[in-house]
């Protein structure tokens, strides 16, 4: 490693620091492109899950239920404007006539935008980042379905948000007890009580149900005792 290092060259380096400067630019661009979109929608639900889930699974089909039902209740609903769950979401919202946001990321695979998202409401990132803060920011509510890597990234990034009080309190919903129920046992057996390293109340804060009754009624409730603004 020691070799590795000392044969850098300083022109090199130079070099890639130069490029990451002006990386700062395009970073803003994103941000301001962004923002001012999503100021436009409204209160948004945030739903998040699997892009390798398919039509007919009883996922996809929970998640378009979900998000159809969200919709004729008011809300627009963002996904990250690709396949699988994401396709789901912007579909239910689509079947509502309601609003339907998509903010997709450029991936060397699985990731096309669907055809559900409103043409003036579909954007395009290169960071995850900055893609991740479209997501929270003007949310009313996070609903996590079942998913891999960037699922359980999202998941750990909006509850830290609620838990370290970033932003004001929102709902968040994990659906499908079979799948979620495993990670949550385990959170509060290790996580809570062997090694204290959330506290009781953390897990409280999420909810798990089965049903688009379920999700539907409790976002319902929440509003009726909260207000409705941007997170941050």
């Amino acid at each position: 490693m020691k070799e590795q290092l000392e044969n850098i060259k300083l022109r090199d380096w130079t070099e890639t620091r130069a490029h990451s400067g002006w990386q700062i630019f395009k970073i803003m661009a994103e941000f301001v492109q962004g923002f001012e979109t999503l100021a436009k929608v409204g209160p948004c639900i945030s739903i998040f899950g699997s892009a390798r889930t398919q039509p007919g699974h009883k996922y996809y089909e929970l998640a378009y239920e979900i998000a159809k039902r969200l919709a004729e209740a008011g809300f627009g609903i963002i996904t990250g404007g690709g396949p699988g769950i994401m396709e789901a979401g912007n579909k239910g919202a689509n079947a509502a006539k309601g609003r339907s946001v998509g903010l997709n990321i450029d991936l060397p695979f699985e990731q096309t935008s669907n055809p559900y998202i409103d043409p003036s409401h579909s954007m395009n990132f290169d960071y995850f980042f900055v893609r991740k803060v479209m997501f929270t920011k003007y949310a009313q509510g996070f609903i996590m379905m079942p998913g891999g890597w960037g699922t359980m990234d999202e998941f750990f990034e909006v509850a830290t948000l609620i838990q370290t009080r970033k932003f004001t309190q929102t709902p968040m919903i994990c659906v499908g007890k079979a799948y979620w129920e495993g990670l949550f046992n385990w959170m509060r057996d290790v996580m809570k009580d062997q090694e204290g390293y959330i506290s009781p109340g953390d897990l409280e804060m999420i909810k798990i149900f089965d049903s688009a009754d379920e999700v539907v009624n409790y976002i319902s409730e929440f509003y009726t005792h909260n207000k409705l603004q941007p997170n941050f």
